[in-house]
């Protein structure tokens, strides 16, 4: 009997630190913010994912009066988010913040190491902006970054670096009990089975980058899963 007890002891001190507060159901005013790049910003449009993801929880969730803000700007890296964090995030105060970012710290990087972002400042930088968040009082969902090239198996010249930093982004989630949205991971097992041409683009972007109208119901489809679980 003793031993049950304590064993049940060590498994409800072990609940708060599994159960982040990302994992919390959606509530009733909250208040949702997507925070990233260009991806982000074509988000907002008609057919943009966070436009997808307005629609469809105002849909499902008639009752709860979520509000949707994007906060995307075209070539964003994470010194970027940094900087305008305040601005842009924290004083809408929000309850929930999406992040997607990355591509642009590997992509800009490519020609020349110094316009992208080092992995060092890249963790770094994730973990304040999100530390910052939660300090704040809001939930947070890391996603990692999709593609540069829709090639299968690793064939696209930076495929390497973006695991490198999808990596990065998976560690920083779990470090700070963040809700994770593996986006690089369900691009990668969507295109070996939807890919057949092995093609570099037209699949789920118009440019190996952005999206296209597939690809935002797909980021659309993959982020409503994290919200929702």
């Amino acid at each position: 009997m003793r031993l049950r007890n304590l064993l049940l002891a060590a498994i409800t001190l072990a609940i708060p630190a599994a159960c982040s507060a990302a994992d919390e159901p959606l509530k009733k005013g909250e208040k949702i913010v997507f925070f990233g790049d260009s991806i982000t910003q074509g988000g907002v449009g008609p057919k943009g994912y966070v436009t997808v993801i307005k629609n469809t929880l105002a849909e499902k969730h008639k009752d709860l009066a979520i509000e949707i803000v994007g906060a995307g700007i075209s070539g964003n890296k994470v010194p970027n988010l940094q900087a305008r964090l305040e601005k842009d995030v924290l004083a809408k105060k929000p309850t929930v913040v999406v992040i997607y970012i990355g591509i642009n710290d590997v992509w800009h990087g490519e020609k020349n190491p110094a316009n992208g972002t080092s992995k060092e400042k890249f963790e770094a930088g994730l973990k304040e902006i999100i530390g910052k968040i939660k300090d704040s009082g809001a939930r947070v969902i890391l996603c990692t970054p999709s593609v540069i090239g829709e090639k299968k198996g690793g064939a696209n010249k930076l495929d390497a670096q973006l695991d490198e930093y999808s990596e990065i982004s998976r560690k920083v989630a779990k470090d700070t009990g963040s809700k994770l949205c593996d986006l690089r991971k369900a691009f990668a097992d969507y295109l070996a089975k939807n890919n057949a041409d092995d093609k570099e683009s037209g699949i789920l972007t118009s440019d190996r980058v952005h999206l296209n109208e597939a690809g935002n119901k797909f980021v659309a489809e993959t982020i409503l899963a994290s919200l929702e679980k």
